[in-house]
């Protein structure tokens, strides 16, 4: 795969290139060895039997690549309590509740999104959790450019929807800083 756009939100390029050039550098090779491959046959009725690119096949690649270069996995487990209300009486403890980012080195987060656009900005809700628990100083979001994603199947979301969003919400959310790169065959 090859990089066609970067965005640094609150300065997160800035961080990985003077805090962390070794994981940005790593982030770029793990970048690289990704070949994405047409392997999935589409039902869809605007694409019946056309070959698309298959985000199971480059999570699975990413994963592989990230591993070999000792990116871990960060969960935080808790329990989940619901502040009593005087209108209600619900009472609920669920445990076992997480928030967990996929690929983590020092203190630099990695998400690598080819899903639907809701979990871009859960990614980014992600981050801002890591990064006000102090486990995080900058998160990296890996995304298909706009057109990667006319090749995806339906419900893939792209990374020019998350710029566009992000500028238009200024320094409000996320209040973390967060490197977006856009990714193409």
């Amino acid at each position: 795969m090859k990089i066609v756009y970067e965005y640094s939100h609150l300065g997160g390029s800035e961080i990985l290139k003077v805090r962390y050039p070794e994981i940005e550098k790593e982030i770029y090779q793990v970048i690289g060895t990704i070949v994405a491959q047409r392997l999935k046959a589409s039902k869809e009725k605007t694409k019946i039997g056309q070959f698309l690119y298959s985000p199971i096949d480059m999570n699975a690649q990413f994963q592989k690549q990230f591993h070999e270069k000792d990116f871990s996995e960060m969960r935080d487990t808790y329990s989940i309590i619901v502040p009593q209300n005087e209108n209600f009486n619900y009472d609920v403890e669920i445990k076992g509740a997480y928030k967990q980012v996929d690929f983590v080195k020092k203190k630099v987060l990695v998400e690598v999104q080819f899903g639907k656009y809701a979990f871009m900005f859960y990614d980014m809700a992600k981050f801002q959790y890591f990064f006000n628990e102090n486990k995080a100083d900058v998160g990296v979001e890996i995304l298909p450019c706009h057109g990667l994603h006319q090749q995806m199947s339906s419900g893939v979301s792209y990374g020019e929807q998350l710029v566009f969003d992000i500028e238009r919400l200024k320094r409000h959310f996320p209040a973390v800083p967060v490197k977006l790169i856009l990714v193409d065959v």
